[in-house]
């Protein structure tokens, strides 16, 4: 007899694809079962509008969930940093060893952000990136962007920007690393919360024994701890995913050490700030961190907030 599939729903984009088909390929090794991917369109992925547009987060994720929750697959996986920071009910998430989270800059030229010339255009559809290239580089000319991967790099193969800001956890995954010629250091683009790693949901009252299993199996404790702080705090900045917010938690031993940004568009003020805590208390430290920002003057930074 032929194992029983297990339906693994995905967005239907490239790197969505490439992250689910690792995801796919590590829970087929482990249960010895075949994978079979879902692909399933997403409200956001059929606009060209700014994703700020949507006025809300999740954007990407809800039509993914309703297919686990409705039966049409069995488990499903996200960019973490795509998912809201409030638990879903009747799902359950375990998150893989995170790849790197941090921006990348792809230029013409091998230029880095530092020998980009006077009024150069650089592309991003970010509001995080595009504040703080502005706060770095405030005499470069930001424009928006949208698309895949291929289709950003293409804006700087055909001369219409000088540049793009990309995730090099993104660019990595699609074995497009090639096109990095600067990777931009936590203290002058920090990451989205959450960027670099991905969430593996399903049902919470799964019954698949030899799948849970396999998920369970996926879970890195190090990168749970880090992300999980570095969303707090984004929870208690009331802050959706395209705000100009940026988290980047690290674990060392038993303490993690976390990086906050809150920047105004234009680039000036930023407000950044470090803090360290317990592994075992990381909702404790984005509670920590975000009060000092908030402190700091962050929450006119913030614009229209999540309440």
């Amino acid at each position: 007899m032929m194992p029983t599939p297990i339906r693994l729903a995905t967005r239907r984009s490239a790197l969505a694809r490439v992250q689910s088909q690792q995801i796919a390929d590590a829970v087929a090794a482990a249960t010895g079962r075949p994978v079979e991917l879902v692909p399933v369109s997403t409200a956001a992925d059929d606009s060209s509008a700014p994703i700020s547009s949507f006025g809300s987060t999740g954007v990407f994720v809800a039509a993914v969930r309703t297919a686990v929750l409705t039966g049409v697959a069995d488990v499903a996986v996200h960019s973490l940093k795509d998912l809201p920071t409030a638990p879903a009910d009747g799902l359950r998430s375990f998150i893989p060893v995170r790849e790197d989270a941090r921006d990348a800059l792809c230029a013409r030229d091998g230029h880095t952000l530092a020998t980009l010339p006077e009024g150069a255009v650089v592309a991003t559809g970010s509001p995080r990136r595009v504040a703080q290239v502005r706060a770095r580089r405030p005499d470069l000319s930001l424009v928006g962007l949208r698309g895949n991967v291929d289709t950003r790099l293409t804006r700087v193969a055909d001369g219409t920007a000088d540049a793009v800001v990309l995730a090099v956890a993104g660019l990595r995954r699609l074995g497009r690393a090639g096109a990095i010629t600067d990777v931009l250091p936590v203290d002058v683009s920090t990451p989205a919360p959450g960027q670099g790693a991905l969430a593996v949901e399903c049902r919470s009252d799964l019954a698949d024994t030899d799948l849970l299993a396999a998920l369970h199996g996926l879970e890195d404790p190090g990168t749970r701890a880090a992300v999980t702080a570095e969303r707090r705090l984004l929870a208690m900045l009331e802050a959706g995913c395209t705000a100009p917010v940026g988290a980047y938690a690290r674990v060392h031993g038993t303490e993690i050490s976390m990086t906050a940004v809150v920047a105004d568009i234009s680039g000036d003020p930023v407000v950044r700030m470090s803090d360290n805590g317990s592994i075992g208390a990381p909702d404790r430290l984005g509670d920590t961190l975000a009060g000092r920002l908030l402190a700091e003057g962050a929450t006119g930074l913030l614009g229209e907030r999540i309440l």
